[in-house]
């Protein structure tokens, strides 16, 4: 596997000047995990079940909990408790506790000055999406909002990447966008589509995660992916 490199932004004769641009939400715009996990366990607390508190950690976040959960909780458990960890994100303050990493806010009006094509490319269902980017002041920095649907029928990142492309009006040779996120499935749901993936290596990622998917670069802060992007 090749290593990962950074992407020459620069503008020069064999330079790529960046376009359209696909970034994931959770554990690359905004840590979420505080509202995520404490809901969950909140649900697990109200339908009595057990669970094993330390199961319910960053590795579950990434793809849609109706995904990631079974497998560590078993199906009947998760089955009850996804209802009532919805109400709780949703309506009883969960999806608040989402806050910006640093040099977030920097990044994406960064892209909008230089006018780059931004879509949003989440496996979160969209309302939720939308509020969250709502509650930051930054739905007008996006022109593209693509997640899942309450019916999960976008339940893979290349599901949810395909919708993103296909509102971009499927951007292509130099404006083939690249996609920037925190877990492996981001880097191989673009990989689906013949984009590269640069990693959020500020995110919910486990070491060495990004680089063995595929990541053509992994960056430690926003400030440095912005450095590379459009310096």
């Amino acid at each position: 596997m090749r290593p990962p490199r950074i992407l020459d932004t620069a503008v020069s004769d064999n330079a790529r000047v960046l376009t359209h641009i696909l970034l994931d939400l959770d554990g690359t715009l905004v840590d979420s995990a505080p509202g995520i996990l404490g809901s969950l366990r909140e649900a697990f607390d109200e339908i009595g079940a057990e669970y094993d508190p330390s199961t319910l950690d960053e590795r579950l976040l990434g793809p849609p909990l109706y995904d990631s959960l079974p497998p560590i909780v078993g199906a009947e458990a998760a089955a009850a408790v996804m209802p009532v960890y919805r109400r709780i994100y949703s309506e009883e303050g969960g999806l608040e506790r989402s806050t910006p990493y640093p040099g977030i806010e920097e990044l994406l009006r960064a892209l909008a000055e230089a006018g780059v094509a931004t879509a949003l490319a989440t496996s979160k269902v969209e309302v939720s999406a939308r509020k969250i980017l709502a509650n930051q002041g930054w739905t007008d920095l996006f022109t593209e909002i693509v997640g899942d649907t309450r019916d999960a029928a976008r339940p893979t990142k290349a599901a949810v990447v395909a919708e993103a492309l296909r509102l971009l009006g499927h951007p292509s040779g130099s404006d083939t966008p690249l996609m920037v996120g925190d877990r492996f499935h981001d880097v191989v749901g673009a990989r689906e589509h013949g984009l590269d993936c640069h990693g959020a290596g500020w995110g919910y990622g486990q070491p060495g995660e990004l680089a063995e998917a595929g990541a053509v670069a992994i960056h430690a802060s926003a400030d440095e992916l912005r450095a590379a992007l459009l310096s």
